[in-house]
């Protein structure tokens, strides 16, 4: 198996998950230029070559610099029609590069006004994503069961930290309350949300299947939004943390203890005792080996960036250091993601070619994290309906084994 090549169309062909994609961080770039000047936004550049120079670069100096083009992404997307048409076009380019499922992550408060709440929101993003999987799902090779069908989530993101001008409802919610101390005002608001998602879900019937917490670890703490995670975990709704991106493994330890995180967004420095900052922990050794003990014996699930963590860990000079093959040694359970298609400038084809060309997967390897992706996915509908689909999707992947190899790899 180790001499059999693994080629770009090989993996454009394999049935694939997106499950850590955050769609104002996956606009086109043309529609970005579109929208601004139908919004009356400025951009540093009004072609696709300038804002690759001058916003989404292929190095950052730091994570801050890496979301500064979020500013412009989510300056444009503050309308339903806006926030439809991006979505679609997510699902179509997932849907080109034979991603089957999708999980698109996103902060409603962002895009939440005088005019546009939470459920607006949600319902637009829910539309763009359905008019894609409908049009696709529409074709014969799918309406004969010769191919899986496609079929997506949304996940909410609550922000760890938010200030004025991060949105219209940020705004307002700090002037509302700006004698409260700021920790409280970002509790206040991920419990919101977090009751949104439900009213969402329940309600109105939207694929809401998880509730993230994503933005800036240091300095903001997971335990601020215990009452929002506590309240989607009565609810039965699943939970994702970014932790372990730019912090250490505390970070992680907080989200899987605080917040009862069913999967990790990034998880890179998990098994790092040197990135641990809490002077309390003496024998970091010991503590990384029985943080990743535990996360292994749970499958709790670490959702890799590969690109992502590369272009905002200055320590990383090439994808063959990322801790991504640490972790597959210590058996844990990890699925490639994008993380961000157009700030990474990446698909999940991308994705798993660095894994095999600079971190040497082989394609048993490659079979198992990409069904995991399937098999850990936060899939609406019933625990049966999603056997089912995974068996399906299991089936149609020893078919694409064998028209490029003549076999089938042993199944994850």
């Amino acid at each position: 198996m180790a001499d059999e090549k693994i080629t770009v169309e090989y993996l454009k062909a394999l049935p694939k998950t997106d499950l850590h994609v955050h769609l104002d961080g996956s606009i086109r770039i043309p529609t970005l230029i579109d929208l601004a000047r139908e919004y009356h936004v400025d951009l540093p550049s009004y072609t696709e070559q300038g804002l690759r120079e001058t916003v989404f670069k292929d190095r950052y100096r730091n994570l801050g610099e890496y979301l500064q083009g979020f500013f412009y992404t989510c300056a444009v997307m503050q309308s339903e029609a806006a926030l439809e048409r991006v979505a679609y076009e997510l699902a179509i380019d997932n849907q080109e590069e034979g991603v089957r499922y999708l999980e698109v992550r996103f902060a409603p408060q962002l895009h939440m006004h005088n005019h546009l709440n939470a459920i607006m929101v949600l319902k637009a993003v829910d539309r763009g994503l359905k008019k894609a999987r409908n049009e696709y799902n529409s074709r014969d090779a799918v309406q004969q069961g010769l191919e899986p069908p496609f079929e997506y989530g949304i996940i909410c993101c609550a922000m760890r930290m938010f200030t004025a001008s991060s949105s219209e409802y940020f705004n307002q919610l700090l002037q509302a309350h700006r004698y409260a101390p700021p920790k409280q005002v970002y509790s206040m608001a991920s419990l919101e949300l977090a009751r949104a998602a439900v009213i969402a879900r329940d309600e109105h019937s939207l694929p809401v299947v998880g509730f993230d917490l994503a933005g800036a670890e240091a300095g903001y703490p997971a335990d601020d939004h215990a009452p929002a995670f506590q309240f989607v975990h009565k609810n039965f709704l699943k939970k994702t943390v970014h932790a372990g991106e730019a912090y250490g493994p505390e970070s992680i330890f907080q989200a899987i203890t605080d917040l009862h995180a069913d999967r990790i967004g990034h998880g890179t420095y998990l098994l790092e005792p040197d990135a641990i900052s809490d002077a309390t922990i003496q024998d970091r050794e010991l503590y990384v080996q029985q943080l990743g003990q535990y996360i292994a014996d749970r499958r709790i699930t670490l959702e890799v960036c590969l690109s992502s963590n590369l272009q905002t860990n200055p320590q990383l000079n090439d994808v063959s250091e990322h801790s991504f093959r640490k972790q597959r040694l210590a058996r844990l359970s990890t699925t490639i993601c994008t993380d961000n298609r157009t700030v990474s400038n990446t698909t999940v084809t991308k994705e798993l070619g660095l894994a095999v060309d600079r971190l040497g997967l082989n394609r048993g390897d490659l079979k198992s994290i990409i069904i995991y992706g399937f098999k850990r996915s936060f899939f609406p509908g019933t625990y049966q309906r999603k056997r089912a689909y995974v068996r399906q999707i299991i089936n149609y992947y020893r078919t694409i084994e064998r028209s490029f190899f003549g076999s089938a790899s042993e199944d994850a």
